[in-house]
């Protein structure tokens, strides 16, 4: 599935703790997000560009340019942080029960530190994937991924309609606690949903590019991950309540056979996604050292693979070693989240303004100025989730 592919690759809404209030507040926001996505299609065609960045160098500048290669770059480095995290979680539940320990034991075997097992997964199976120049041979992997999002929904709506025993839900929270909380599951929302910047080299890779038939692969695309993360957040949430984990198959048993599928999923999804993203992340560094040497691509084939190996161990060694001192997911999407809404919302919106500006009519219709101002309500509105989560994430996750 076209969009099932990007969005699922993304870490998606069951790693943080569903709340009834993101119900309505996914719904408003499907609409922005669709809107991007066809925004950023109307842009390629209309620019002849081919990536995200490329299009919104073409369209808002040099300096917009840089700024979105810049935050692709820190998006997609956070990102991989947190699947580093990911892994981490999910096989702990599974070394539990494979080493038939209880859970939080002391003085259990060398071999199941989490340190050490995220460390060998990393060495054995990420650092091989992130290496090669392409990644075509990943839409094996991507189609596995689709598959597991769609058991581990399954089986949390499964686990809700019939749950077990020992399965004992706390509070259900039926109203946010203030306008801020809702605020704060902005980041979430915008990490699960961001598939803005892989959306352009497969819009260009149709068969048949065209905006109206984009129009509908995405609505269909977003509807279906829609039912997706609300099945799992709000059938997670009710089965647990208030005491629900973030990553919400880390409450369920360790020896729950269904539910351990459901992490080797997980795992498996997050192996292939962490040399994706480092994929897009490598390739607008490669394109910011280029264009600071002053070189272009063609020019510089000879070294390339030597900078490509160098650029790759850095960025898997300090992922790794930031994932391994950074326990909790949660404090790595509230500081990534905001960028996030940046692809969704400022870059879209500043795209569709300097669009419809280039225009030439010297008489401009009614809906030149309605295309104008939703442009200036995206930039607005992701401007202000930026800066809100930004804060947030620094002064109440960070520093606190």
């Amino acid at each position: 599935m076209l969009g099932s592919g990007p969005i699922c690759c993304r870490v998606p809404v069951w790693t943080q703790t569903p709340r009834m209030r993101r119900k309505p507040l996914l719904k408003s926001m499907l609409v922005f997000i669709i809107s991007g996505l066809v925004i950023l299609a109307y842009c390629s065609q209309a620019s002849n560009e081919r990536t995200y960045q490329e299009v919104v160098w073409a369209v808002c500048g040099k300096l917009t340019g840089v700024l979105c290669e810049v935050a692709i770059a820190i998006y997609t480095f956070g990102t991989c942080i947190a699947f580093l995290i990911i892994i981490g979680d999910q096989q702990d539940k599974i070394i539990a029960v494979m080493a038939k320990e209880p859970e939080g034991a002391g003085g259990n075997p060398w071999y199941t530190d989490r340190k050490f097992t995220i460390s060998l997964t990393a060495f054995l199976f990420i650092l091989p994937l992130s290496i090669p120049r392409e990644i075509g041979f990943q839409k094996y992997a991507s189609f596995l991924s689709v598959v597991g999002t769609w058991y581990v929904t399954a089986i949390v709506i499964i686990k809700y309609i019939w749950p077990d025993k020992e399965m004992t839900p706390g509070d259900i929270l039926t109203r946010p606690v203030s306008w801020m909380a809702v605020f704060n599951a902005m980041p979430t929302i915008c990490f699960g949903f961001q598939c803005h910047v892989s959306s352009v080299p497969i819009f260009n890779s149709m068969q048949r590019p065209e905006v109206k038939t984009w129009g509908g692969v995405v609505t269909a695309a977003m509807v279906i991950a829609l039912a997706v993360y609300m099945g799992t957040g709000v059938c997670g949430f009710l089965a647990f309540g208030a005491s629900v984990d973030p990553d919400v198959l880390l409450s369920y048993p360790s020896n729950d056979v269904a539910v351990a599928v459901a992490r080797a999923f997980i795992i498996l999804s997050v192996l292939s996604s962490y040399s994706i993203l480092h994929f897009c992340g490598r390739a607008v560094i490669e394109g910011l050292w280029l264009r600071y040497q002053g070189m272009p691509v063609e020019e510089d084939v000879g070294r390339e693979r030597r900078r490509r190996v160098l650029q790759t161990l850095v960025w898997f060694l300090l992922t790794l070693l930031l994932a391994l001192f950074i326990p909790d997911i949660g404090k790595v999407i509230s500081v990534i989240g905001g960028l996030a809404a940046c692809f969704i919302f400022v870059f879209p919106g500043l795209c569709l303004i300097q669009a419809k500006l280039s225009e030439m009519e010297e008489v401009k219709p009614a809906s030149w100025w309605v295309l104008v101002s939703y442009g200036v309500l995206l930039v607005t509105l992701g401007a202000f989730i930026f800066g809100q989560t930004t804060a947030n994430a620094i002064f109440v996750d960070l520093l606190a």
